[in-house]
């Protein structure tokens, strides 16, 4: 775009030279004096190119410069300024209007030029002290209801992007709600109708530890509701050809944001495989996990024998279990032990450590 304004400007400058040449030979003629360019086509050339260089040199700082500045200004004023702006320019161009119907009724050449004078002078008046006072102005604005605060436009709405559905497994799990309270989840949490009825199954379970496990996420949920930063929706969205729950999960997060939370470590391979995006509760607790590394010396109490023969198990405060070689003779005792290997498995992380040397 620059390129074609210097261009333009060359041209212009071209033309204006040969206009000014044209208007310095009239004059010089008619105060007797000889004319600078009419007698010298080299005068012609080095003026013409002279003005042709000033014409692609200046233009763009005449126009687009001056035009970036200006939108720059009105980009770093708020909507409610802007308007404020817009109005105060109304005012002063409506004074300058009045005022000029008596002074149109000046002589000439004054009737003809101060009204347009006073008009302009009177707009960019009022438009720069507005602008001045544009705080203020706003803030006299929001008190009478005219414009609404800033504040108020960017309060956080109880309902937003993204739309994450939740899986029974997540609610059940109970974590949720303090993932939720730390504020790391970010949208609508979206409950399925069918979902809340898988939940009052299990907790009319004849199973006494499925009916726990069915209420506590019935309460889970009932929390979320009342004190939950983060809004929570149970919406009668249904999926009515197809049977199974993690099934219809997955066509409900196709139609919302593609993005579901859940435990199920079936549901989360059969999403991912769709492109749908997988909060898993497992997941985050892993990664929030204190990094442990090959060498580190800890101490652990053995509770238990592990699966190969002299293998003792323990468990740090965060639940990491940790197999301590040779510690099966060892158990009910604290060891000091340094950790060899650390393996992640589908399960979780276990960490696989040697007692110190007595």
């Amino acid at each position: 775009m620059i390129r074609n304004i210097r261009l333009l400007g060359a041209a212009l400058g071209g033309i204006i030279g040969l206009a000014l040449e044209t208007m310095i030979d009239d004059v010089r003629r008619n105060l007797g004096d000889p004319p600078v360019f009419e007698q010298n086509a080299i005068y012609v050339a080095i003026w013409v190119v002279a003005w042709i260089v000033v014409g692609f040199a200046l233009l763009p700082y005449l126009t687009v410069v001056p035009a970036g500045w200006l939108i720059r200004q009105v980009q770093q004023l708020s909507t409610a300024e802007f308007v404020t702006a817009v109005g105060g320019l109304l005012v002063g161009l409506l004074m300058g209007l009045l005022l000029g119907i008596p002074l149109g009724q000046l002589p000439e050449p004054w009737g003809d030029w101060l009204p347009l004078g006073v008009s302009v002078t009177l707009g960019l008046g009022m438009l720069g002290l507005t602008v001045a006072k544009r705080e203020d102005l706003v803030l006299a604005a929001e008190v009478v209801g005219l414009v609404r605060s800033p504040e108020a436009d960017s309060a956080p709405d109880r309902t937003g992007q993204p739309f994450i559905v939740v899986d029974t497994s997540a609610i059940i799990d109970g974590r949720i709600a303090e993932i939720v309270d730390s504020g790391f989840i970010n949208g609508t949490l979206v409950v399925p109708r069918f979902v809340l009825d898988e939940l009052q199954h299990i907790a009319d379970s004849p199973d006494s530890l499925r009916r726990a496990r069915g209420r506590r996420g019935l309460d889970i949920l009932g929390r979320l509701q009342k004190d939950s930063p983060t809004p929570v929706q149970i919406v009668e969205d249904d999926v009515p050809d197809v049977a199974e729950v993690d099934a219809k999960l997955v066509e409900l997060a196709k139609a919302r944001s593609r993005t579901i939370l859940t435990n199920d470590f079936n549901l989360n391979r059969v999403a991912e495989l769709q492109d749908i995006r997988v909060m898993n509760v497992n997941s985050l607790a892993n990664a929030v996990k204190p990094a442990v590394l090959p060498g580190e010396e800890l101490r652990v109490k053995v509770i238990q024998e592990g699966k190969e023969a002299g293998q003792g198990v323990g468990f740090l405060d965060d639940g990491t279990m940790i197999v301590v070689e040779g510690g099966a003779r060892s158990i009910d005792r604290e060891l000091e032990v340094t950790v060899t290997r650390v393996l992640q498995t589908v399960a979780g992380r276990m960490i696989f450590a040697q007692p110190h040397a007595d």
